[in-house]
């Protein structure tokens, strides 16, 4: 009747694509197609489409239009991501498409900042459906994860500031006893750091960002008890030495896990 199809039946589909329509419109389809040989003169020989979870059934036909264009399946990857709802005040904020009432991610990110707008995604995996709290990303208190997270970082900024002033040197870490750390909270932070470089080769081969957001906060958790149970400033000497020294690491491994993310750092709160 005038179309273009392909015949997807061929590759494993159930019936066959439109891919020009009869008035010489184009197909969603079509556009897809030719999103692969454009990603391929662009220099990438790997890709990777996020997808609505409803757009699972497009998935053996855009691999079908592969094959007839000579390329690999296995190298475009489709991941489906779930439906995420707005909160506000606890209810969720109504949207529809047929209507036009949408809230953009830019207006969500003017509202609640990058930095709570990148946390919160990251937070939790693509296949699972997501309740966005526009009141709880927009709170400054420890019930915000981000806030929680950030404070950490703040926090030991400040404790390095007090040294600074009570005259304290440090540093110098290979004259440095940590040995002297042997509190339990102590070296439940040392532990944790520990496994940092595994979970980190882990998230990126697994694509799964939401670990390292999990561990920033978990480790945050640790230090704020830490910060709560030990003195730095007023103890034994070599005591403030190893201590300076361990809150210098966890304001390193936070902040890097924060970059990965995307969240800033900031010094002051």
């Amino acid at each position: 009747d005038g179309a273009w199809w392909l015949a997807t039946t061929k590759n494993g589909d159930d019936k066959d694509r439109v891919v020009i329509r009869a008035n010489g419109e184009p197909t969603y389809f079509c556009s897809d197609i030719a999103y692969v040989p454009n990603k391929e003169k662009r220099g990438y020989n790997k890709l990777i489409d996020i997808w609505g979870a409803d757009h699972h059934g497009y998935i053996i036909r855009i691999h079908s239009a592969m094959k007839f264009l000579g390329y690999n399946p296995e190298d475009f990857e489709i991941m489906l991501l779930q439906m995420v709802t707005l909160l506000r005040d606890g209810q969720p904020v109504k949207m529809s498409k047929r209507t036009g009432q949408a809230v953009t991610l830019r207006e969500l990110m003017d509202e609640v900042g990058s930095d709570a707008a990148r946390y919160f995604f990251c937070s939790r995996t693509l296949d699972s459906q997501m309740d966005f709290d526009i009141d709880l990303a927009k709170k400054q208190s420890s019930d915000n994860p981000v806030y929680y997270i950030q404070y950490a970082n703040a926090r030991i900024h400040s404790l390095f500031a007090q040294a600074k002033e009570a005259g304290v040197k440090w540093g110098d870490w290979e004259k440095t006893d940590f040995t002297k750390l042997t509190e339990e909270c102590e070296l439940d932070l040392v532990k944790k750091m520990e496994n940092y470089h595994m979970l980190i080769d882990g998230a990126a081969k697994e694509r799964a960002p939401q670990r390292v957001a999990k561990y920033a906060y978990e480790l945050a958790g640790l230090f704020h008890h830490f910060y709560r149970e030990c003195r730095i400033l007023g103890v034994e000497e070599g005591v403030t030495q190893a201590r300076l020294g361990l809150i210098t690491a966890v304001q390193h491994v936070l902040v890097h896990a924060l970059s990965i993310l995307g969240v800033s750092a900031p010094e002051r709160m």
